[in-house]
């Protein structure tokens, strides 16, 4: 696997976690409601639900590709279409962010590590995501050193970026800066989601 196409990877891994959604408000209650650490936990139980994904979706598609190239390559054309989907919807939202940031009753640590891993576990979206994602890649990552990259590079962004939430809602200020800059990060993800589509339709 080429630097590249490591780079590739990581920039969808990132506009999936920064995307709102169930998992953004999970790590957002805990943090606001039981403080930093019940955020980080819930983000690295989370990382891990997202990683368990990211190794079925892998190896499922390995097997795709060996036994039926043409049912492979439909796939990647349904992946492509649901990352345009996304990036549609994200240029469409108006909540933004802001929307998901709001408190709730404060936890023990193991009851933020169940939420953080359940919802990802019980997340039907992420099974999609990936599906788009690793269509494009698996083919790429035939050896296991670049297997286990595909698949550590998402549970690691993933980890990294809840905690970074998790962080920044401890400040009440960067916090505020955040809620006003929410409908320009969903923006921004919508258009470079787009562009990542189109460019699965060129490489298939």
């Amino acid at each position: 696997m080429t630097l590249s196409i490591w780079f590739s990877l990581f920039i969808i891994c990132i506009l999936g976690a920064m995307s709102p959604g169930p998992s953004l408000a999970v790590v957002a209650k805990h943090s606001l409601a039981g403080g930093r650490l019940h955020g980080i936990v819930t983000s690295w139980a989370h990382a891990m639900g997202v990683g368990f994904y990211a190794l079925l979706t892998l190896l499922g598609l390995a097997v795709v590709l060996k036994q039926s190239p043409t049912l492979f390559t439909a796939i990647s054309y349904a992946g492509a279409g649901y990352l345009a989907y996304l990036g549609v919807n994200a240029l469409r939202s108006k909540g933004g962010i802001a929307a998901k940031l709001k408190a709730g009753k404060s936890t023990s640590l193991l009851e933020a590590a169940r939420d953080g891993l359940m919802i990802s576990l019980l997340n039907p979206k992420l099974a999609l995501f990936f599906l788009a994602l690793f269509s494009q890649f698996v083919a790429v990552g035939t050896e296991s050193v670049s297997r286990s990259i595909i698949v550590a590079t998402p549970l690691l962004v993933d980890g990294l970026w809840y905690t970074l939430i998790a962080i920044v809602l401890s400040r009440p200020k960067v916090l505020e800066v955040l809620r006003t800059k929410a409908q320009w990060i969903d923006r921004l993800s919508g258009v470079v989601l787009i562009l990542l589509a189109l460019r699965v339709v060129y490489l298939v």
